[in-house]
């Protein structure tokens, strides 16, 4: 069924302060308001609320397809299901057969995890739109969410900044355990998977009363299988234009800048861009991302490659030298020694133990 045009005309009117009903499959959903943008120029993210035909008294009534909601979808995890029916839909302007073919396998990869620290996708719809003015055929894909409100650990980061703010020691690891767990479920794959684009503006936090935040990784436009032979350098150029587009530069592991012509690469890339995040959290911007001295010949890509960390020396939070410690040791440069999701995962349940009395 993909998405009905009279559900677009409800997206397009939302835009300019309207309303209306979407149906995505057959799955029917009430448009309440924009949230923001999402990637490419025209692409959007919507709060909308679940309409459920309710059953009339001769029985009738809602027995259509998707007439039940996605309560009843089969396969669709009820922890995922939101209490009270709403959800983010995301709106993706599709600008070429390449990025036709990168959404289709965004869905194609992202349909396959299931874990709790992962965002699910609850449903999907790619459907053919002509274009205004020259009559082309374009695409736009509509993209079904649980709703996060509480918004990115980025958003979270910058005001807690604002504020002179600063996350504790337990919260921050509490956050990294749980993105630990979601990365593991995407190592665990035969084969591997790599998300290529662990960072704060990929982290959903929920905060929850009287108990740890709720950390949940998004975004799969990049993961793809994680471990790739490199044996020549057309290999390696290959690899590195494909990261320069996919991995933010500031998150991205040193065999991803400059990847030797025989090389084997693998899942890793995702625990250096952990360590990033860790530093984040702690800090509010990547350990990378500073001003470079032009005069001594740095660039983001020296500095990344000689895991140069400057750590803050001004007045600011205090955090212990084992958490110090633990983003040098995600941050290694030879990936052949950086540790593996498992070596992170019972390193970090040490220091919880350690900090949680």
């Amino acid at each position: 069924m993909g998405c009905s045009f009279s559900g677009l005309n409800a997206l397009y009117d939302t835009v300019g302060g309207g309303g209306g009903d979407i149906w995505v499959n057959d799955y029917r959903f009430r448009v309440l308001r924009r949230l923001g943008d999402a990637g490419p120029a025209g692409s959007s993210v919507f709060l909308v609320k679940e309409v459920v035909a309710a059953a009339s008294t001769d029985g009738t009534g809602g027995a259509g397809p998707g007439a039940a909601g996605l309560a009843k979808k089969k396969g669709v995890d009820p922890s995922h299901i939101s209490a009270d029916g709403t959800y983010a839909l995301k709106k993706v302007f599709i600008q070429n057969d390449p990025h036709l073919e990168q959404v289709r396998q965004e869905i194609r990869v992202s349909s396959q995890f299931s874990h709790p620290n992962l965002l699910p996708l609850l449903e999907n719809a790619i459907i053919a739109v002509k274009g205004v003015h020259d009559g082309s055929q374009n695409h736009e894909a509509y993209l079904l969410f649980p709703v996060h409100l509480d918004g990115t650990l980025q958003d979270i980061n910058k005001s807690m900044q604002e504020k002179k703010e600063y996350f504790p020691t337990i919260t921050i690891l509490q956050i990294i355990r749980q993105l630990c767990a979601g990365l593991k479920h995407m190592h665990s794959f035969d084969p591997p998977y790599s998300h290529n684009g662990v960072k704060p503006d990929n982290v959903l936090i929920t905060q929850r009363k009287d108990q740890p935040h709720l950390a949940i990784l998004m975004d799969f436009e990049s993961a793809r299988p994680a471990r790739i032979a490199i044996r020549s350098q057309a290999e390696a150029l290959q690899l590195q234009e494909w990261a320069s587009e996919h991995c933010s530069a500031h998150y991205r592991a040193p065999e991803l800048w400059e990847c030797p012509s025989h090389a084997d690469i693998d899942e890793r890339t995702d625990i250096w861009s952990l360590g990033c995040t860790l530093y984040a959290m702690m800090y509010g911007k990547s350990p990378f991302d500073y001003e470079l001295d032009e005069a001594a010949d740095e660039s983001l890509q020296s500095v990344t490659k000689n895991a140069q960390i400057k750590w803050p020396t001004e007045a600011g939070p205090s955090y212990p030298d084992s958490l110090r410690q633990f983003v040098n040791w995600m941050l290694q440069p030879n990936p052949a020694v950086r540790p593996h999701i498992h070596d992170i995962i019972i390193h970090v349940d040490k220091l919880i133990a350690k900090y949680s009395t």
